[in-house]
């Protein structure tokens, strides 16, 4: 369905960003990787992918709290795989506290990488997309772009912002080619969720066992997580011609968190 395409997905290191750019080269499409992490575990990864698959997987290691950067990871796509056909924008991070305690510097932080990057990002993939008359932007929000919790005001005011970017890029692209849309997942076993779940074990001095299945019967009636794989099949579905017609939908993947 992809075949011969070419992606850009940040934040591809590990977790989602990772489970994206696999299920893509598995259906034949080239990856520009862009992540943190030890360089010799990310060439490993690379390396393994572009061997697994049989197609190019390249790496960039552009900080995208920096404007110049994402815009820099676009063109640099561009000239080494020829083209930018699709971009996911899943780079994210996170910091927990009330909001009368929450670090200015974290909040600037988050909203550059969880916001400001993306829209860096589109601006620089959408001449080319145009140009060709085909592209497909994926804008990994989250459950919190939908609905808010306690003492995530940076994570939420990001990804609900980024929701209202991916409407606005889908409004201005519909009759080019290209569809825009956000997935918004739920609990997802990652690195940042493991984070979550190891702070909420340790404040309230309970095993991670307990402290993931509290997580998950709070929040998500489903009560297991959402997996990588899954979010990469539906990446994939989004870049085939049945998906053609489904732009600036912002499709929750929460186990049914949001239909309470």
């Amino acid at each position: 369905m992809v075949k011969g395409r070419r992606a850009v997905v940040t934040g591809s290191t590990s977790g989602i960003g990772l489970g994206i750019a696999r299920a893509l080269a598995a259906q034949g499409c080239a990856i520009m990787m862009n992540g943190l992490g030890d360089a010799a575990a990310i060439e490993k990864e690379r390396a393994g992918m572009a061997r697994q698959f049989g197609i190019e997987v390249l790496f960039n290691a552009g900080d995208l709290s920096k404007p110049e950067a994402c815009a820099e990871l676009v063109g640099d796509a561009e000239r080494r795989l020829g083209s930018v056909d699709i971009l996911v924008n899943n780079a994210g991070i996170q910091h927990v506290s009330p909001i009368e305690s929450f670090p200015v510097e974290r909040w600037d932080a988050i909203l550059a990488v969880n916001l400001s990057a993306a829209f860096h990002a589109i601006r620089a993939a959408l001449p080319g997309m145009k140009q060709r008359g085909w592209g497909r932007v994926i804008n990994i929000a989250s459950v919190h772009g939908l609905v808010a919790s306690p003492n995530k005001a940076a994570y939420c005011a990001a990804k609900h912002g980024l929701v209202g970017l991916t409407k606005v890029v889908a409004l201005e692209t519909a009759k080019t080619g290209i569809t825009c849309n956000a997935i918004c997942p739920g609990w997802v076993l990652t690195p940042l969720v493991e984070q979550q779940v190891e702070d909420r074990a340790r404040h309230k001095g309970i095993s991670t066992a307990e402290s993931e299945r509290e997580m998950l019967i709070e929040k998500q009636p489903t009560t297991r997580f959402t997996s990588v794989e899954e979010l990469g099949a539906l990446a994939v579905f989004l870049c085939s011609p049945a998906g053609d017609n489904l732009t600036g939908a912002a499709i929750p993947v929460d186990g049914g968190w949001t239909a309470q």
